[in-house]
């Protein structure tokens, strides 16, 4: 039984290793979300900030409200993308670990 315990305390520590080491790795990566089909687009880190925001010519002096529409929808594209590349990064951290259903990590 101990030696039981001892396995589960050195997975939970090797666990948590790789999750630091891929929420660092994460936060370094970038990605980019659009709208209007690449007419507004968004750089965006692992920590979901803005590093650049490029908005073709065309539409600078058009309908004020649907330049803004469409960089939220960027935006929010970035989140998103963010959102979902995390999960798939710690989805393979936790492969295997008997994780409850519906389980939040804490980042």
């Amino acid at each position: 039984m101990k030696n039981a315990l001892g396995n589960i305390m050195q997975q939970a520590q090797k666990m948590q290793e790789d999750f630091k080491k891929a929420q660092s790795e994460l936060e370094m990566m970038q990605v980019m979300g659009e709208s209007g089909g690449g007419l507004v687009k968004i750089v965006m880190t692992g920590k979901r900030e803005a590093r650049k925001v490029t908005i073709d010519p065309s539409l600078v002096g058009e309908d004020k409200d649907m330049l803004e529409d469409m960089v939220a929808a960027a935006i929010n594209d970035a989140v998103n993308k963010v959102g979902k590349m995390k999960k798939e990064k710690m989805s393979a951290i936790t492969a295997g670990m008997p994780i409850p259903p519906g389980f939040q990590m804490p980042f």
